[in-house]
């Protein structure tokens, strides 16, 4: 099989959660793919949603661009969540 046929499984545990990486399969389709997902890795515990993203589809920064690509959010302080201090009273922030 080609690397085409590697598909990238992100799970959600309940609604509203976000999705998280649990694995990759390999499938000729997208079809086989949210099966084969579904057969390895719902198993374990409950889930709520299943997704497949072929890996040759993913777009991703290089280890050589991290410099250039995340140096303008940096001078940004507003960006980092320590630059907001919660109000008393305020929970599940």
């Amino acid at each position: 099989m080609s690397s085409e046929n590697l598909w990238e499984v992100f799970v959600q545990s309940e609604d509203g959660a976000p999705h998280e990486h649990a694995g990759s399969v390999r499938a000729a389709d997208r079809e086989l793919a949210l099966q084969n997902a579904r057969d390895v890795y719902t198993r374990r515990g409950k889930v709520f949603s299943v997704w497949v993203v072929r890996a040759d589809e993913i777009v991703a920064t290089s280890p050589d661009e991290r410099d250039c690509f995340f140096d303008p959010s940096n001078d940004k302080i507003y960006r980092h969540p320590q630059f907001y201090k919660v109000p008393r009273g305020v929970k599940g922030l």
